[in-house]
């Protein structure tokens, strides 16, 4: 490795980007991709509707509690070390959930894949910015934001072809030949990692565990269970609240900590967590809502809905390519308000949709939402890491990953909820309306026929969910709004010199 003016020149930069790029994808496709494949799953396996599920939560539940420990094993065994490791066991366990014939067997391997997957984002997002010198950074984050944005927006309509195409079992099997490629850039291109010897912090972890895992199991069942009317999930809440509780006052108090605290003393950091946390909430919350409003209202199939949400995607990628350039020439504070504001007003257009509309309108605000979206990603992930010093850059990634996921589960477990919720209301609303005396019915309806009551009923429950959908894309539009007065706490990226850049080695 050689060093210039700009910093330090790392060879085959382009190859390593792409191998780890291709690990980070194939890791962020596999949290959305299999969802698709469930009933395809809960036959094959002889699963029942409330457990199939937890091939979803198990590895949400696995990869959540290991994503925290990723920056002190990093300095253990060295970035690239783990780095192989992780992709390894990350593609033989996707091999065996393909290979899987029991759904104990299933969840078994899923959390698996969880626990070497959890490394895979925030590896690469600190290899990148190790990589690359400073002036290059924002065009390193458009690479990595472009992953971690479009994978989870293509996953289930890729789940759903290969489903169809062949059977569910592709969907895992598919990580196989990714692997292979990711696994043997990295072990031939990229630069062995440098060790520090860091102690093990096992009571901290120990209670950050419990508060994740708690947490995803509440925000995974409590819809089904009724939320806080069911004992399971006040347990999970109570235990929740006592891990992050006592994780908390461990790592303010004690000298061996699992997370160093001074790392939350950067105002751009802490800022930039607040701000992935509501993208992780926006993005994986409008891509739970549309395919079932768009199979269920619309009567669109599966592949037709993947079509018609893939403009989110290219909106997305135009915009990484876009504002990757203009990062090192704009403020990025401005460039995070102008999509904030795209993205608010995507959310708007989308509140005034209607029941007979054709597909255009999913399309035309797609492209604005993926716009948007991707004009705060990639400033975001930025400025966050510009004032950190560069020995808190994994630790650091692991936490921008792990408060990105949890964002995302919460804003799926809020936006679901109100959508049951609202639709009994309003179906409970429009409902009351039926009544023999009301001149507006049909005579059919009006002399209690079952089958005209049955459509009416129908109808009904059709336009109430509808008006909860809505309700949910006005609450997004709000949650977002609120954000942009944070822009006043980041500060602007300092001038960058040799002396800020380290590379792996």
């Amino acid at each position: 490795m050689t060093t210039t003016s700009a910093g330090p020149v790392v060879p085959f930069r382009g190859l390593i980007t792409v191998s780890i790029m291709l690990a980070t994808i194939m890791q962020v496709l596999d949290t959305t991709i299999a969802n698709v494949a469930l009933p395809s799953m809960q036959g094959s396996l002889g699963a029942a509707q409330d457990t199939i599920t937890w091939v979803l939560t198990s590895y949400i539940v696995a990869a959540a509690i290991a994503t925290p420990i990723t920056g002190w094993v990093a300095d253990r065994i060295g970035i690239k070390r783990l780095f192989l490791t992780c992709i390894v066991g990350f593609t033989l366990a996707s091999m065996l959930c393909g290979l899987s014939t029991s759904l104990m067997q299933m969840v078994g391997f899923r959390i698996l894949q969880g626990v070497f997957g959890a490394a895979l984002v925030p590896l690469s997002q600190s290899v990148l910015l190790s990589i690359n010198p400073k002036e290059r950074h924002g065009q390193a984050m458009a690479m990595w934001g472009a992953g971690i944005m479009v994978g989870p927006i293509i996953g289930p309509t890729l789940g759903g072809w290969l489903t169809d195409s062949f059977n569910w079992r592709w969907v895992f099997f598919i990580n196989l030949p990714v692997g292979i490629v990711a696994f043997l850039g990295i072990f031939f291109f990229m630069a062995e990692g440098a060790i520090r010897q860091r102690k093990f912090d096992f009571f901290g972890f120990a209670f950050l565990s419990l508060g994740i895992g708690a947490l995803q199991m509440m925000l995974d069942r409590g819809e089904q269970l009724d939320w806080f009317s069911s004992p399971e999930i006040l347990i999970e809440a109570s235990l929740a609240a006592i891990g992050f509780w006592v994780f908390t006052i461990h790592m303010a108090t004690s000298k061996l900590t699992f997370i160093d605290p001074h790392i939350f003393k950067d105002r751009n950091f802490v800022t930039g967590l607040v701000f992935i946390f509501i993208i992780g909430i926006i993005l994986l919350a409008t891509m739970a809502l549309l395919p079932p409003m768009l199979q269920n209202l619309y009567g669109y199939p599966v592949i037709t809905t993947g079509v018609i949400l893939a403009p989110r995607g290219v909106g997305t990628m135009i915009a990484m390519m876009l504002v990757g350039r203009l990062v090192g020439r704009l403020d990025a504070r401005l460039l995070i308000l102008v999509g904030l504001s795209l993205t608010s007003w995507s959310l708007y257009e989308m509140t005034t949709w209607s029941p007979e509309m054709g597909s255009l309108p999913f399309m035309i605000t797609g492209v604005t939402q993926g716009f948007g979206l991707g004009f705060v990603f990639v400033p975001l992930s930025t400025i966050a890491f510009a004032t950190l010093p560069p020995h808190w850059r994994t630790d650091a990634a692991s936490l921008f990953s792990l408060v990105r996921n949890l964002g995302s589960s919460i804003g799926v477990s809020i936006v679901a909820t109100l959508l049951s919720q609202n639709t009994q209301v309003y179906h409970q609303s429009l409902a009351g309306h039926v009544t023999a005396t009301n001149p507006a019915l049909p005579a059919d309806i009006a002399n209690g026929s079952l089958s005209a009551m049955a459509s009416l009923d129908a109808f009904i429950t059709r336009e109430a969910a509808f008006v909860a959908y809505i309700d949910d894309f006005k609450f997004m539009m709000f949650v977002t709004l609120t954000t942009i007065p944070l822009l006043l706490l980041l500060r602007n990226k300092p001038q960058s010199g040799p002396a800020e850049h380290v590379a792996l080695d």
